[in-house]
């Protein structure tokens, strides 16, 4: 019964991981229309949406996940990243997080799903 529970609660976790990436690309592209509003029209939108954000990242806290962003960091090769455009820079190029595709989720144990990324070269 106890592995069925166990099996259960990562199955859980993978949905409530799902939903909140979804979420945040959900919201990313929100942002993306929003800006298209007039400027008055536009924050009214923009403030519901930062509630909406806030409401996620509090329930995910209260399970103990977080939602983790690198951009304009610089990268390293330990980051909990996949980046789809490493193919473009050398090895020697100082790089920084361009954009986070999906986000890295960590729980209260560590590394719940990694992130994925591009990767710009340093100005």
């Amino acid at each position: 019964m106890e592995k069925n529970t166990k099996k259960s609660t990562e199955s859980l976790e993978k949905m409530v991981i799902d939903m909140a990436i979804e979420s945040w690309r959900f919201s990313r592209l929100f942002i993306k229309v929003a800006n298209k509003l007039d400027a008055g029209e536009a924050s009214k939108y923009i403030n519901q949406l930062r509630y909406f954000q806030k409401k996620i990242e509090d329930d995910l806290n209260d399970i103990d996940l977080k939602m983790v962003f690198l951009e304009d960091q610089t990268f390293d090769a330990g980051m909990a990243v996949s980046v789809i455009n490493m193919e473009d820079f050398e090895a020697q190029d100082l790089l920084f997080v361009d954009q986070m595709i999906e986000p890295i989720i960590m729980g209260a144990d560590g590394l719940k799903r990694p992130g994925t990324v591009t990767v710009r070269k340093a100005q």
